[in-house]
């Protein structure tokens, strides 16, 4: 291609513009926690926008590039958010339940299955749209499911079922 038809002006202001997050295309089922979680973020966010904003021609178009694109992200998130109703179950699992399960060689694990942007594994808190979520979604005290990993298939039982 000639370089006559190549916008060096446009190409260099794309590359200055931050990646997109990816919407999730699962429904965006959220605990009340994770809600709180979701406005408290948009509400940080705005804030650091309006900082930013503030500077004038001294701020980071970078990082202001940055925050938008991420309050865009987390303003989809809040809007498309469907509120479940909080856990009460001790015998069916549900969104917001936290689970303790073994697996075929009686280790135990405890985890809560919550929404997509309130996961957080090292906490415990599993995406309910992951394997190992949905796996344990709809689950009752003492069944054994199958959990789909990408490390194999391993046999698990629901050992215990407490409301969030």
């Amino acid at each position: 291609m000639s370089r006559a038809f190549v916008n060096e002006e446009l190409t260099a202001a794309q590359a200055d513009q931050p990646v997109e997050r990816q919407i999730s295309a699962q429904p965006n089922y959220v605990t009340p926690q994770g809600l709180s979680e979701l406005q408290a973020k948009v509400a940080f966010l705005q804030t650091r926008h309006n900082q930013q904003s503030a500077l004038g021609d001294q701020a980071d178009p970078q990082q202001l590039a940055d925050i938008e694109r991420d309050l865009r992200y987390f303003n989809q998130r809040l809007q498309s958010a469907q509120v479940v109703p909080q856990a009460t179950s001790r015998s069916k699992v549900q969104i917001g339940s936290r689970v303790i399960f073994a697996d075929e060689h009686g280790t135990e694990q405890c985890v809560q299955l919550v929404g997509e942007d309130q996961a957080d594994v090292a906490k415990g808190l599993i995406n309910w749209g992951s394997p190992l979520g949905r796996a344990l979604l709809g689950t009752q005290l003492g069944d054994e499911v199958l959990w789909q990993r990408p490390a194999g298939d391993q046999l698990i039982e629901v050992i215990r079922i407490d409301p969030a």
